[in-house]
């Protein structure tokens, strides 16, 4: 028993040491071997006296409450952002729990911007507004990329970290990208469809061409259907960030037979899924392929009908947790400098690229998924 007491006491000195930057065994001589009895502490006072002094003796005694719990690392007052567009959706309602799970983790603060629709300028703004408040770190989702990329490149110039998410702005000086390899989920959507047209087909998909992941997965879908010559793209429409363009769009497309008909309807946005659904259920077009993008409820319920054939799920949640849980590492061990080509350094302490996964959802698999979004719904 003696000696686990000055086993303890000897690592309670030495953890507060480390938390105050010191090392303990420049204290003075012999303190080590007279540090370890009953009267530890008081030696320890007599010890430290002549070398730091009373004011420094009072925080040291003060500190001691600290020995239970540990160093304390995290404060309210780090102020960490997410930005994105599109914030009224489901979607970004669950990267935004992700981002504030993980910030009441910490105990940091989470600050999340930009609009609920989607406008680039109103997103530039609120990213000007956040670098602005020099915060801890941002997290963003990129809209336009070369709207957004000097103010992201103004931040690092500042030494706050950026890390993006969900959509990427490559040619910026942001650290690096957290979210789906935006090219495998086209690819593992156009397989898909490959299996269910066949060797023919007319498609039409509903996009906003210009906003970098969505342009990726269409590259995947393009991609895979160049093994296919007799598959055609009739058009990419542009939602211009408004699903109820995908729903009038295609209701115009169904009104087209014989040469002209639409096969399959390929919504690489979120939001578009459930309003080209509609727009099938109510016509009861059941001869037509409906791909949709991520698990939202109403998208997981079409596919339980047998509505929507098929969506690539993402993870939003945790792109947001773990983007937070990376700046607050790298806010609290901070590189000498940011300003860093680190994507060109093959010694550098970040990766380029955090992909967070994907998964095809069918009716063969959706189950789980309905299950999961219903206990988060329960938290």
């Amino acid at each position: 028993m003696p000696g686990k007491i000055r086993s303890n006491l000897f690592e309670e000195r030495e953890l507060y040491f480390a938390c105050a930057g010191l090392n303990m065994h420049d204290t003075g001589p012999g303190l080590e071997s007279r540090s370890t009895g009953p009267h530890a502490l008081n030696l320890l006072r007599e010890d430290l006296m002549p070398k730091i002094g009373r004011a420094f003796l009072l925080a040291f005694t003060a500190a001691l409450s600290l020995f239970s719990t540990g160093c304390e690392r995290h404060a309210k007052s780090e102020t960490y952002y997410l930005i994105s567009n599109n914030l009224s959706h489901d979607y970004w309602k669950t990267a935004v729990a992700g981002f504030n799970h993980a910030a009441t983790g910490y105990g940091v603060t989470a600050q999340v911007d930009g609009p609920n629709d989607y406008d680039a300028q109103a997103q530039l703004q609120a990213l000007q507004k956040a670098v602005a408040a020099k915060p801890a770190g941002i997290l963003i989702s990129i809209s336009d990329p070369v709207l957004l990329t000097p103010q992201i490149n103004m931040a690092i110039d500042a030494g706050i970290p950026v890390i993006t998410i969900d959509s990427d702005a490559p040619a910026s000086h942001r650290l690096f990208f957290i979210g789906t390899n935006n090219l495998e989920a086209g690819r593992l959507g156009g397989q898909r469809v490959v299996e269910k047209l066949g060797a023919k087909g007319n498609v039409v998909f509903f996009s906003m061409p210009g906003q970098p992941n969505l342009d990726e997965r269409l590259n995947g879908y393009l991609e895979v259907f160049s093994t296919r010559p007799g598959i055609k793209v009739v058009e990419v429409v542009n939602m211009k960030g408004d699903s109820g363009n995908a729903f009038d769009r295609a209701q115009q497309f169904l009104t087209q037979t014989g040469p002209a008909k639409i096969d399959a309807f390929i919504c690489l946005e979120s939001s578009a899924g459930k309003d080209v659904g509609t727009v099938l259920q109510r016509a009861h077009a059941t001869d037509r392929l409906l791909i949709a993008m991520d698990v939202d409820q109403d998208t997981l319920n079409m596919i339980k009908s047998g509505v929507i054939q098929a969506t690539i799920a993402q993870k939003p949640y945790t792109m947001a947790y773990y983007g937070l849980k990376n700046l607050d590492e790298i806010h609290h061990y901070h590189p000498r400098t940011l300003q860093t080509d680190f994507v060109a350094n093959t010694f550098s302490p970040f990766p380029v690229f955090v992909d967070t996964g994907t998964a095809l959802v069918d009716k063969e698999n959706v189950d789980p998924y309905i299950q999961s979004a219903q206990q988060a719904q329960q938290k």
